[in-house]
């Protein structure tokens, strides 16, 4: 609305506590978000916009837009106001994003001026206001060309309009930006002239409308981050909890980890540096559920450490993840150097039980992604005799090899019996061997449109929570639809390929994996009439289709089915996933049928929670590779029945601007990304 139509909802009804306003913005949230505002978010719309309005009106710029709460693409992040209208002098459009804080003190914690306690209470210390609009401003901009284009401006402010200079002073010192300036109660006047400076008394009407229909790019995947590695400004923008867990981690490195000058052909020499801070080493843990950003802040902690010459390595159990990244590194060798990059690679990104005979301490830092995959010991059958020890656990051959040891990890991806990698875990063990601990916990997510609507709904459909499951209400960030059979999500999701999209099927370990016959893959997964095969096996190649390692990242990949081990790390536009019979749904909520699994890793002993453990967590990994959508379809008539009433949307044929019909996800939520916009 603008600020002359805002200002008419500034009053408070008879016995309510709130202004008009603030009881609309508490609606729409319960309607978009799926539960209840917070009370510091409601405190903020209460007591904070009416400040920004009056300011408006006081300037004469009644007809400026306000937008409230508006989400970042492909995010669950949101800036508290944006602010739409004409651009003095040139009429072109512009824009003024509002971080608004309502504290009256503020500290800066001096081991990282951009943490800063403000105040509340919490014991937890958050991103410095200016850094966060500041990061804000720039995600803004690399995901809406709109905002690209030299005549439309973005700038970025908060407003700590309860606060005295005095009071906050510690908050100037980090310098400020066209997309984060700092404004106090001492600073009315001069915000007031920003105002008038970024806007003209003209309707904020069309800024505010091209705005909202501003095309979306697409979100920066994991290997995008990865092709980036060696570009100055490249990578990701991190934000909030990801980026003050990242500039954390560097300023520590700054006084612990000398540069060794680490040349892998890819980054530049060092300086040498003057030596070690002495200290206990430390730690950091960084916890996070599916699409939280931990691979971005893994890749990009190595790029900016790369970049500045410092030693990076960056390990995983993942075959897919590894192989990947190494694929990708010597792929930008130049001719006659392949070999040499190659070998760089391999020194860059290793496997977590590589590290049994690592010199103590003989690394700078050892970025640990995946970290839930962490097995209990090294010991492999490959391994030299002289170095298997079964009682030593891996992480402490990874705790000990680096300075600097990072683990990131989601508590539900275990999908092992023999995988132990868990926050209380690596903290416990770490503790144990004399260190000092930092876990960090990354809140954000970054698929399915940004919507922690449906993560929390995976966790309650899967039991891994302590809800029973719910229907599936759209929230207009992700869409999510059941298929009516195994043909009809093939269709749906090769459609999504031709039109430029990525997209991938998988499905429960519930069909056998045969190795290939005569160079052809075997059509093992088997429902009906429908067959179709397993992504090619680790060890084995096929003639035009990808190596397992590639299969998510490989547009050849869309004509096979993936399985766990494959997509874990990675996401795709499109996600269909078959679940298998291992996965029923009786009595109002799913169970485990561990006969129905054909994984080898539960023959044995293994025992029946742990089986049930990984077969959810398994399916919690499948469920969570979609950035703009997922698909379902379950094998079992009666859970297949289960997931219809439990999930609104279906597949059907439509029909666009006369376009001729095609197989699409029907119903009234579609996500930004998918909705077709008007000519």
């Amino acid at each position: 609305m603008s600020a002359a139509e805002l200002s008419r909802l500034l009053v408070t009804r008879t016995r309510s506590a709130h202004l008009t306003l603030t009881e609309r913005l508490i609606s729409e949230h319960s309607t978009n978000k799926g539960h209840a505002a917070d009370k510091s978010e409601v405190a903020a719309w209460n007591n904070s916009i009416p400040v920004v309005i009056q300011a408006l009106l006081d300037c004469g710029l009644d007809e400026v837009e306000v937008q409230v709460e508006v989400d970042l693409p492909h995010t669950n992040s949101a800036v508290d106001l944006v602010l739409c209208g004409r651009r003095p002098g040139t009429g072109a459009d512009s824009y003024l994003a509002i971080e608004l804080k309502q504290v009256r003190h503020a500290t800066v914690d001096p081991r990282c001026p951009i943490a800063v306690d403000l105040g509340f209470g919490e014991g937890k210390n958050k991103l410095h206001p200016v850094r966060q609009v500041q990061r804000y401003c720039e995600y803004m901009v690399r995901y809406l060309p709109h905002l690209r284009d030299g005549a439309n401006e973005l700038t970025g402010v908060v407003l700590l309009h309860n606060a005295r200079d005095a009071d906050v002073e510690a908050l100037f010192d980090l310098p400020e930006t066209e997309h984060g300036f700092l404004y106090t109660l001492d600073d009315m006047d001069r915000f007031r002239r920003v105002l008038t400076s970024k806007f003209t008394s003209a309707s904020g009407k069309a800024a505010a409308r091209a705005m909202e229909q501003a095309r979306c790019d697409p979100l920066l995947k994991v290997t995008d981050v990865a092709r980036q590695r060696s570009v100055v400004g490249g990578g990701l923008t991190l934000l909030d909890e990801q980026y003050m867990a990242f500039d954390r981690i560097i300023r520590h490195l700054e006084k612990t980890a000398p540069r060794t000058g680490f040349d892998v052909g890819l980054f530049q020499d060092a300086d040498t540096v003057p030596a070690a801070e002495p200290g206990r080493k430390r730690v950091y843990i960084l916890r996070g559920g599916p699409g939280s950003g931990k691979s971005a802040v893994a890749l990009e902690l190595q790029r900016a450490l790369g970049l500045q010459g410092r030693e990076a390595v960056l390990a995983s159990g993942s075959h897919a993840y590894t192989e990947t990244l190494r694929e990708i590194m010597a792929g930008t060798a130049r001719a006659g150097q392949t070999s040499r990059k190659l070998k760089a690679a391999r020194k860059m990104y290793r496997y977590f039980n590589s590290f049994s005979d690592t010199e103590p301490d003989s690394l700078d830092v050892l970025i640990c992604d995946e970290a839930h995959r962490m097995r209990r010991s090294s010991t492999h059958r490959y391994m030299p005799k002289e170095l298997r020890d079964d009682d030593r656990p891996q992480a402490t051959e990874l705790i000990r090899a680096a300075r600097v040891p990072i683990f990131l990890l989601d508590d539900h991806q275990s999908i092992r019996p023999d995988e132990v990698g868990s926050a209380a875990y690596l903290k416990d063990l770490a503790e144990q061997n004399g260190c000092t601990v930092e876990v960090t916990d990354l809140e954000g997510t970054f698929r399915a449109g940004g919507s922690k609507r449906y993560q929390r709904w995976v966790w309650q459909l899967l039991g891994l929570g302590h809800s029973d499951p719910v229907a599936w209400r759209p929230d207009s960030r992700t869409t999510l639809t059941v298929a009516d059979s195994p043909e009809q999500m093939e269709t749906f999701i090769r459609a999504r390929g031709h039109e430029g999209a990525t997209a991938r099927i998988t499905a429960g370990f519930c069909w056998p994996w045969s190795n290939p016959k005569e160079e052809q893959l075997v059509n093992d997964v088997r429902i009906g009439d429908w067959r179709r095969p397993w992504n090619v096996k680790p060890e084995h190649s096929v003639p035009d289709a990808p190596r397992s390692d590639l299969w998510s990242t490989d547009s050849r990949g869309i004509g096979q089915i993936g399985c766990v081990y494959t997509a874990q790390t990675f996401e795709y536009d499109w996600n269909g996933v078959i679940i298998g019979p291992d996965l029923l749904f009786r009595n109002g909520e799913f169970m485990v049928d561990r006969t129905a699994s054909r994984d080898p890793a539960f023959r044995g002993t293994v025992d029946d929670a742990t089986v049930r453990r990984c077969i959810r967590n398994a399916y919690h990994v499948l469920l969570t590779r979609g950035v703009v959508g997922t698909v379902v379809y379950a094998v079992d008539p009666e859970t297949h029945n289960a997931l219809r009433r439990l999930i609104p949307g279906s597949i059907g044929m439509q029909q666009h601007n006369g376009e001729p019909a095609k197989l699409t996800a029907e119903g009234a939520h579609l996500p930004p990304a998918y909705r077709r916009r008007p000519r």
